[in-house]
């Protein structure tokens, strides 16, 4: 299950930390080797459909979407949970853009690396389980994110080289993102390469750590 401390305590150092890493991931990492270690390759968005990635499925069987999981973990304001998971009240705040949203229906759950960015990035190799493994990811604490529906429209399937949140939250969006794409073996096209170095200058001290997807 995701915490909620899992969003709340990303500051300064940025140390994503993840759950019961193996040993040979272990050790943390600086975010520039981390995208120096992403690999690169031109995009192959051919073929791609939203429905190739079955998302918001209970895979868990926790009686909860992975959607009301993700709510549920990062409410500042818990909602009520009724009969069949559905949930009324609450309140979010979207890091994205500093907003507090309040109620379910105005917080969109964002694919950290958006679906399309998934296929173009490797997933169009990937079977049916394994992009819905990654479209329902709760094992890791940063794929996916609770942001307001406003900001979440606005990236729509960008990368960083064309969409980026604000700036105060830089740091940690980029480093989000590499751990991301090294969870899931993702490669990086050569703007997306040169974005992320740039944005990553000014972050010194973010290091970085992940468990690889199974």
């Amino acid at each position: 299950m995701i915490k909620n401390l899992r969003r709340g305590l990303i500051a300064a150092s940025l140390a994503f930390a993840a759950l019961a890493p193996t040993p040979a991931h272990a050790d943390e990492f600086t975010l520039m080797e981390g995208i120096a270690s992403l690999p690169i390759a031109d995009e192959i968005r051919e073929g791609y459909k939203r429905e190739l990635y079955p998302h918001w499925k209970d895979d868990d069987k926790n009686g909860c979407s992975a959607r009301n999981d993700v709510l549920i973990a990062e409410a500042i304001e818990a909602p009520t949970v009724g009969a069949g998971c559905t949930l009324t009240g609450g309140a979010w705040h979207s890091y994205y853009d500093d907003a507090i949203v309040r109620g379910p229906a105005g917080v969109d759950i964002d694919h950290m690396v958006p679906l399309a960015e998934v296929h173009d990035s490797g997933g169009y190799s990937w079977s049916t389980e394994r992009r819905r493994r990654y479209a329902n990811d709760l094992g890791s604490e940063v794929t996916l994110v609770g942001v307001s529906a406003r900001s979440n429209r606005q990236k729509s399937d960008q990368d960083p080289a064309t969409w980026m949140p604000m700036e105060a939250v830089h740091c940690r969006y980029v480093g989000e993102w590499v751990v991301t794409k090294k969870r899931w073996g993702l490669s990086v096209d050569e703007a997306e390469r040169t974005a992320l170095f740039r944005y990553a200058a000014g972050c010194p001290d973010v290091t970085l750590s992940y468990e690889p997807a199974a």
